[in-house]
């Protein structure tokens, strides 16, 4: 083992720990007031129970010994055999920092179902959830399974993290149905500097999410801790550029390009140089500004946009990742570099992920709103959420 990498990794686990709250803040600042304490229980409550899950089997299932290159088994049940040696850092810490992203990914997911999910509705889909979609994807790509014998590339979960959790969100929230009032009345964020602190906590750990997914404190984890910023940069300005055309330009798309340029460089980020990071960057964010005009025009009440910003930036980013990554960094070339293969490649993974996370939560949610039902009564919605699933309130 290293104990500078050990290090290192710890840090970064923590950082990305910190994303989930980030989440929280992010998405509670663009509901209404009587749902922001929701809002961000749903993302405490995400991690524990994928914290919880993990432990028990969902670590096992993603990086057990692979069965036909779908799923791990069942060889880390109750971390049976995670030991605290390892290659470079402990066992135990890759578990953990394994950990932290399957409860960041169920937290954005938490978007589809905003202002209107039951509490006990939620942990058992969430339990469901990480189980039968984020755990398999999980081993499809880091845990030996049919894409990573493929060759796909994914550094940091775009196809992992972030396709499932945006297109989980659109399925979620076409099974429960839009919010009262949804299109009739007003919807407005209420609290916008409450969720620029979240997407700051965001900036800030998805250095740890990007840099730490090399393992190793190196020249790779460099690289992507340096594209991360520019990417991040490159579209907080082309999302607020393109929004300012239909008026002014807007905090809240500043900060949403700057998360949509983080989706779409995370599988990327050690594979590409500067230069490509900003073209990444630059386009995810007009991409994604224009994927939420589009579920705007459709009606489409996913409206805290994990589809558009997570779901779009994601595919996007596995893609461009088959485009954009150099041998001089990553070992890999891509379509740029005259290796259209690992183009083709990574356009197969991106749309098996997006099709098996869109069915199957499609699935999960109906299921569970078919036996306990997964929205709130609508007394219970009217009066919002904090009332009526916490008991608390942000009235003074």
């Amino acid at each position: 083992m290293d104990s500078g990498d050990t290090a290192f990794i710890i840090i970064c686990t923590a950082m990305v720990m910190l994303m989930t709250p980030g989440v929280g803040l992010f998405y509670g600042g663009m509901v209404r007031k009587k749902s922001i304490i929701s809002m961000i229980s749903l993302a405490f409550v995400a991690f524990a129970v994928v914290s919880i899950q993990w432990v028990l089997f969902g670590y096992s299932l993603a990086f057990g010994t692979d069965i036909g290159g779908f799923i791990g088994g069942l060889d880390y049940v109750l971390l049976n055999g995670v030991s605290l040696d390892g290659d470079g850092i402990p066992d135990m810490l890759f578990m953990v920092f394994q950990l932290v992203f399957a409860g960041l990914t169920l937290a954005i997911l938490t978007s589809g179902f905003a202002e209107r999910i039951k509490l006990g509705s939620f942990i058992l889909f969430g339990l469901l959830w990480t189980t039968l979609v984020y755990d398999p994807l999980a081993h499809w790509a880091w845990g030996g399974g049919w894409a990573s014998q493929l060759g796909a590339l994914d550094f940091a979960g775009g196809t992992v993290v972030h396709i499932s959790s945006g297109f989980g969100a659109l399925a979620a929230a076409l099974v429960i149905g839009k919010r009262l009032g949804f299109g009739q009345e007003s919807m407005k964020p209420s609290n916008i500097p409450l969720t620029l602190l979240g997407g700051a906590l965001l900036w800030f750990g998805w250095f740890g999410f990007n840099a730490g997914s090399e393992l190793a404190a190196d020249g790779i984890a460099a690289n992507a801790f340096v594209v991360t910023n520019i990417a991040a940069s490159a579209g907080a300005l082309a999302w607020m550029g393109a929004s300012s055309i239909n008026g002014k330009p807007s905090s809240l798309g500043m900060i949403s390009g700057a998360v949509a340029g983080l989706v779409a460089i995370t599988p990327a980020a050690g594979f590409v140089n500067a230069t490509s990071a900003i073209i990444i960057g630059l386009i995810a964010g007009l991409l994604c500004y224009a994927a939420l005009l589009f579920r705007s025009k459709k009606g489409l009440d996913e409206s805290l946009d994990a589809w558009a910003i997570h779901g779009v930036g994601g595919f996007f980013g596995a893609i461009a990742t088959g485009i954009f990554c150099t041998a001089a960094i990553g070992g890999v070339d891509g379509l740029l570099y005259g290796n259209a293969g690992q183009f083709f490649i990574q356009v197969i993974d991106a749309v098996a992920a997006m099709a098996y996370a869109f069915v199957v939560t499609y699935v999960l949610a109906l299921i569970v709103d078919k036996t306990i039902g997964l929205r709130v009564d609508e007394d219970e919605e009217y009066v919002g959420l904090d009332i009526s699933q916490h008991g608390e309130s942000t009235q003074i």
